[in-house]
């Protein structure tokens, strides 16, 4: 499942209110990681600019933990144009007719485009701009909802005492699924429900308070201000000052906010929750049949006319390769070709979608895939798995996000993931897992909802309030570990492209060693009483850094 896109900056300010996130060896060194933890850290906010572009920054120089990407084009890429690299982007789907991306978008010059002809014979017609494996799907449910459809009839209402012994493992799989949708469907419920209420009482507040102002724009200053004769009116203007001092912003601001918050909680509750929705229906395959692929189509867009279902997509296309052409933003690498692979749905993706992605991706050409996406239940892990030991054979790097639930991956299993849940060992070395970073350097350097993990997560990159691209030529702020994934993908295709000799395995290694350490001991899921060291939060303990990643790429390829 994709990350929650809406990720509020403000609803928590909201809940606190009404209860009282080349070849030859360059002429630089690496950046000197041994004094870092000594250097000032930023305390003034960062300008809008700043914001922007902070996953570049470098965090010598700006005191911002980005990847130093400026710095390294500045000083050590330049000119240089290297090799053009295909990453593939399996996601949601590619504004592949944005501004800022239809340059970089890969084309298939072996097929002759809608002529309903497999030119190339590799099993897909038209496949001009990638393959689109979910149709006109959109809507899907979590996993465990699909599971639960299918084992309630047989286990619900019955005792744990009844179940056969050969049933066991299924009927503790079903208890599980049961457990996580009753959770998951409650605080669905329970949050649009208090956010609807809050909306309430904010918009009967703000209207009166405009009313009696003059104006729906009003300042925290002008608020506090205002005369207040009625114990009504009072009662609003303490409110409303709570609300702007918790948010930090507007009232109509706030209200977006939450109009966004109960979209998203409205559409969990009619999707992915939902027992009685087929999602899978208009694709007419047989998604517990691997062998069954004479399904999708070649719209890499997606079935919706407005592309919002593609957000998500778009925006992780724009990170890793956005155009280097003064318009919008600049993709982390400037010699790269998107793969658009359609694969992710509204809600949990299918393992059989998955598996085919990769492999589509491989066969076609793509030395690096990105995959942002991520859930806690897997009916088919070994389908997955095989494809991503095929990529590790056929010399694909993998760059896959952590996931956004603030958990320990050493004691929780996701999927996709490069370990069998009962072995340690990872099965391939072409698998690299990325957390996110928050902009603010130190105790707070791990973004709130990070997962996190000494063997489980690979390294940390800028994943909180990233500017990138999205459909329809616009551009957004997104956060997740579905951003700092394809900021390390970036990272990798520039290194692939400017050191093609480096094998995928190389590469992981690269990334993984020349990032900056910290002694800082971090927050982690944004609780104030869990924290570790730095160093133990991933296999690395280390950020990602361009910069050095290409000091370190040029010594080993000689």
């Amino acid at each position: 499942m994709k990350i929650p896109t809406f990720k509020p900056f403000l609803i928590a300010g909201l809940a606190v209110a009404v209860a009282g996130c080349g070849s030859s060896a360059p002429a630089v060194v690496s950046t000197p990681i041994e004094n870092i933890d000594s250097m000032p850290l930023k305390v003034t906010d960062l300008t809008e600019t700043e914001l922007k572009g902070w996953g570049g920054a470098d965090l010598v120089s700006d005191t911002v933990p980005g990847m130093s990407v400026q710095k390294a084009y500045n000083e050590i890429i330049k000119n240089k144009k290297g090799t053009k690299v295909i990453v593939a982007v399996i996601d949601s789907g590619v504004d592949i007719e944005h501004e800022d991306l239809d340059g970089v978008i890969w084309t298939n010059t072996d097929e002759i485009p809608n002529n309903q002809k497999d030119d190339d014979n590799n099993g897909y017609v038209d496949d001009v701009h990638g393959w689109n494996f979910l149709g006109d799907a959109v809507k899907e449910n979590m996993e465990y909802v699909r599971i639960l459809k299918v084992l309630k009839p047989k286990y619900d209402n019955v005792p744990a005492s009844a179940v056969k012994p050969e049933n066991q493992e299924e009927f503790e799989l079903y208890k599980r699924a049961k457990a996580e949708y009753d959770k998951e469907y409650n605080e669905a419920l329970g949050l649009k429900n208090q956010y609807e209420g809050i909306m309430q009482q904010l918009k009967m507040a703000h209207e009166a308070v405009s009313e009696e102002l003059g104006k729906e724009d009003y300042t925290l200053e002008e608020l506090q201000a205002m005369n207040a004769e009625t114990e009504e009116m009072k009662q609003y203007q303490a409110f409303l000052s709570q609300v702007m001092s918790n948010i930090k912003g507007s009232v109509p601001e706030s209200i977006a906010q939450l109009n966004d918050a109960i979209e998203y909680f409205s559409g969990r509750l009619s999707s992915h929750f939902n027992m009685e929705l087929d999602g899978r229906a208009v694709v007419g395959d047989d998604p517990n049949d691997l062998n069954d692929r004479g399904y999708g189509n070649n719209d890499v867009t997606g079935p919706d006319p407005e592309k919002e279902d593609i957000k998500h997509g778009t925006h992780v296309a724009g990170i890793i390769a956005a155009e280097h052409n003064n318009i919008g933003i600049d993709g982390v690498a400037n010699n790269v070709l998107i793969m658009p692979v359609r694969a992710v749905p509204d809600g949990d993706e299918y393992d059989k979608d998955i598996a085919l992605a990769i492999r589509y991706a491989v066969d076609n050409g793509a030395k690096v895939i990105n995959t942002s996406f991520g859930k806690y239940f897997s009916t088919h892990p070994e389908w997955v798995r095989d494809a991503i030991e095929y990529a590790d054979k056929n010399d694909v790097l993998i760059v896959n996000a952590a996931g956004n639930d603030g958990l320990d991956l050493d004691g929780t299993t996701i999927y996709p993931n490069d370990q069998d849940p009962s072995s340690p060992n990872e099965i391939a070395d072409n698998f690299l897992t990325v957390g996110a970073l928050n902009y603010e350097y130190g105790s707070n350097m791990l973004a709130t909802f990070s997962n996190y993990g000494k063997t489980n997560v690979d390294v940390f990159a800028p994943g909180t309030k990233i500017w990138s691209t999205t459909p329809n030529d616009e551009y957004e702020f997104l956060q997740g570990t579905s951003m700092a994934s394809p900021a390390v993908a970036g990272v990798a295709a520039m290194i692939r492209s400017l050191y093609p000799k480096l094998s995928a395995e190389q590469v992981k290694q690269i990334i993984m060693e020349s990032g900056l350490s910290s002694s800082a001991t971090v927050i982690l899921g944004g609780d104030p009483s869990q924290t570790k060291k730095f160093s133990e939060v991933s296999t690395s303990g280390k950020m990602v850094n361009l910069y050095n990643a290409l000091i370190m790429a040029d010594r080993i390829s000689k």
